[in-house]
């Protein structure tokens, strides 16, 4: 690990950060919140001080990164990330210190777990803030650097590969700055495309921009309390429903469909299942809505949702629009909510949470584990079950063509094994604190896949305020880990990591 030109970049970073926050300094300024407008002023002026230092004490460092520099840079610029994010949360009152750097990882990693108890009490300012940070986090903070950068090469290549999400993430252009240009245009065409509609529904410039960031980078921070059922609009509901399918789909086929390759998400394997288990999700949780009696309560989400029928059981509508909504917000991993589904019946209750776990396209900005993933270890699986029998067999494992080399497929089995040893260990830890079984394991399930709520105690209509500390930072970890894929994080904790070499 060479230190320096690790601390030289993490300066640059730091304060590009700085600069980020002046679009939220402005939203302060424009609705006259001048305690929050301080804290930003405060917040730029320590994050871009702390860059300067870095720079300084890194400035004789060759601009050369290796895969171990590249490793450190995300992982560390994550963690760092977050802290500085936090202090706006932090200077304006809002949250203390804990709090606040689990609500700027919550925003940066596009997780939405919010321990904010009165969301619509809060500056506008400071809403903006925290679903700007969905928005960075969502193509990703790291990929933006690069794309700003000329001149870190390969160096940049080891920063995308270390960052994007997926077993195989290749760039779609020979230089790695041209494919993060691309992703970000695409992203902020889809940014502005989204915003214009929500406006169109009769939102104003600042709740468009908000739901669109919390929708483009599946994050799920809201402006209002009751989440997207606040603004009672099946308009908007649909429009949020079709961009969070967009942005859990694999940006890459995007790129082809600008080549003129327009079919190219339907030659797609991954992408067929992603739609297939929308559409079967769907219906199986709208006819379990339908057949089983539910309290009252569960459609209760937003007194003022009027279209929110109550009293047992739903119509069959109403069932396939909250059906249909949920199951794309859990499954992209964005959590917008527009019913409590946590005292929806128990089928409908496991299935979003097997949802939860299998998240978004790899290349996209969803969480999970990815739909990739889950199709390699299906084919792999089956391969081991069929060798018992037919033991001389060779079997080629194929993806949309492409051979699946016996590499991916250790990397495929180690991701697997990691994730759930880190899900039990952390579900562990979360009941050894004091939590029910229920709120830990889903708290986790919700926090590692970076989707927001979860069950019970951490449902639709609650919040992770009640959560002890030590456990909001141990969620804090969860949340990065899952962003990042585990491994750019977890060789933080080896010592050998650090070792110069």
């Amino acid at each position: 690990m060479n230190p320096g030109i690790v601390g030289k970049y993490l300066g640059q970073f730091l304060l590009a950060l700085a600069v980020l926050m002046a679009p939220a300094a402005g939203w302060a300024g424009w609705y006259a919140e001048w305690d929050a407008l301080g804290a930003f002023l405060t917040s730029m002026a320590l994050v871009a001080g702390c860059g300067g230092l870095l720079m300084l004490l890194g400035r004789h460092a060759k601009n050369v990164l290796y895969q171990r520099e590249a490793l450190g840079l995300v992982g560390i610029g994550w963690l760092l990330a977050a802290g500085a994010g936090a202090l706006p949360f932090f200077f304006s009152g809002v949250m203390g210190p804990v709090d606040a750097y689990f609500e700027a990882m919550s925003g940066f990693t596009t997780t939405g777990a919010t321990v904010l108890a009165d969301i619509e009490g809060a500056d506008r300012s400071i809403l903006f803030w925290r679903s700007f940070t969905h928005w960075l986090g969502g193509m990703g903070i790291i990929v933006l650097f690069i794309a700003v950068l000329p001149y870190l090469g390969a160096g940049g290549k080891q920063l995308f590969r270390s960052e994007t999400p997926g077993p195989d993430p290749r760039g779609l252009r020979p230089r790695i700055r041209d494919t993060a240009s691309i992703l970000w245009k695409i992203y902020l065409s889809f940014t502005a495309a989204q915003t214009l509609l929500l406006m169109a529904t009769g939102m104003s410039l600042f709740e468009a921009l908000c739901q669109t960031f919390g929708t483009l980078a599946t994050g799920g921070f809201s402006t209002r309390q009751a989440s997207i059922a606040g603004f009672n609009s099946i308009s908007a509901e649909i429009i949020i429903i079709l961009f969070m399918v967009l942005a859990g789909t694999n940006f890459s086929l995007y790129f082809a469909m600008m080549r003129g390759d327009w079919r190219a998400p339907f030659r797609s394997t991954e992408w067929r299942v992603y739609i297939g288990l929308f559409a079967v999700a769907t219906a199986f949780i709208a006819v379990n809505l339908v057949a089983t009696a539910v309290p009252p309560e569960a459609n209760n989400l937003a007194d003022d949702a009027e279209v929110l029928q109550t009293g047992p059981p739903y119509g069959a509508a109403h069932a396939l629009r909250v059906a249909a909504f949920q199951v794309v917000a859990i499954m992209t991993t964005t959590g917008f909510c527009t019913d409590n589904f946590d005292i929806w019946p128990d089928f409908s209750r496991m299935l979003l949470v097997v949802l939860m776990f299998i998240g978004g396209c790899a290349g996209s900005t969803g969480g999970g584990m990815k739909v990739i993933r889950l199709v390699m270890l299906a084919k792999m699986v089956y391969w081991r079950i069929e060798s018992t029998f037919r033991p001389k067999t060779i079997r080629i494992i194929r993806i949309n063509g492409a051979v699946i080399d016996n590499d991916i497929q250790r990397m495929v089995y180690a991701f697997f094994v990691l994730y759930i040893a880190i899900f039990a260990i952390a579900s562990l830890c979360m009941t050894a604190i004091g939590l029910p079984f229920t709120t830990a394991a889903t708290s986790v399930a919700a926090t590692l896949n970076n989707i927001g709520p979860g069950l019970e105690l951490v449902g639709a209509t609650a919040d992770y305020s009640h959560i002890p500390d030590i456990g909001k930072l141990l969620l804090s970890v969860c949340m990065v880990m899952g962003r990042l894929e585990l491994f750019s994080i977890c060789v933080l904790f080896l010592p050998a990591f650090w070792k110069h070499s």
